[in-house]
């Protein structure tokens, strides 16, 4: 598997492998800073493309922050190889993940992030923002780049194919036949449509963020918050009536 490196904002690199059988791309992010950051640890298939990548842009081990939303193969799956490269990093997650799985998975203490919490990596300026079962689990959380405004966002705005690193385009309309796709087939119910669903939807819109930096398909600069009103249009239409 090939991997695609752009830097989507500054400092920020999106390190792309296409899985051709799954018609999707696996985006990882690469915060490069006094103390750098990777969001999503990528499948333990795919680690050593991913590895490979990110030497390319920093020393191993000068790597100091692993981040990712939820406890999932391809949020945080080769977590332990990325901890025996870089022993020094430090695994940043929400509170609730740190609890129910990571701490045990990793066998150590993940640096347990509650809503709102913040960090720095050097210029940059992190906060956590918990989202609960947006995309899934009631582990989920996102981060959010307060100083060039990137949100790093998970799998919202879920895009099929091989598409271009960024783009201004629409990404909903992208994001919404996906959705469509998966809701006629096994994986169904891809994002639980809750009371909470439309709170976290806003709250993340109010951040008014830049860029996003998403998980499977292009990332996106341009009016973020439309973008979000818009996300949670097509999620209505999808999997239910508004609660």
């Amino acid at each position: 598997m090939a991997t695609n490196i752009t830097e989507i904002a500054p400092d920020v690199y999106r390190i792309s492998v296409f899985a051709e059988a799954f018609d999707l791309q696996f985006n990882h992010f690469l915060v490069k800073d006094d103390e750098p950051l990777l969001y999503h640890t990528g499948l333990r298939g795919m680690h050593a493309e991913i590895r490979a990548a990110v030497s390319g842009i920093i020393p191993l081990a000068s790597l100091r922050h692993i981040g990712f939303s939820h406890f999932e193969s391809d949020e945080c799956g080769s977590l332990h190889e990325w901890l025996a490269a870089a022993p020094k990093a430090q695994v940043v997650c929400g509170a609730v993940g740190a609890l129910v799985s990571v701490n045990d998975f990793i066998g150590r203490e993940a640096r347990a992030l509650v809503d709102g919490e913040t960090f720095t990596t050097g210029k940059y300026r992190f906060r956590y923002c918990r989202t609960p079962h947006l995309p899934h689990g009631w582990d989920a959380g996102v981060l959010f780049e307060e100083t060039r405004k990137t949100l790093f966002c998970s799998d919202l705005f879920h895009q099929s194919g091989d598409s271009e690193p960024l783009t201004t385009a629409d990404v909903v309309g992208r994001s919404h036949k996906a959705m469509k796709e998966y809701q006629a087939g096994v994986l169904a119910d891809y994002v639980p449509y809750t009371p909470l669903t439309g709170r976290n939807l806003e709250k993340l819109a109010q951040l008014k963020p830049a860029t996003l930096a998403i998980m499977h398909g292009s990332s996106f600069t341009g009016d973020c918050t439309k973008a979000f009103d818009d996300l949670h249009r097509a999620y209505r239409e999808v999997f239910g009536r508004q609660p």
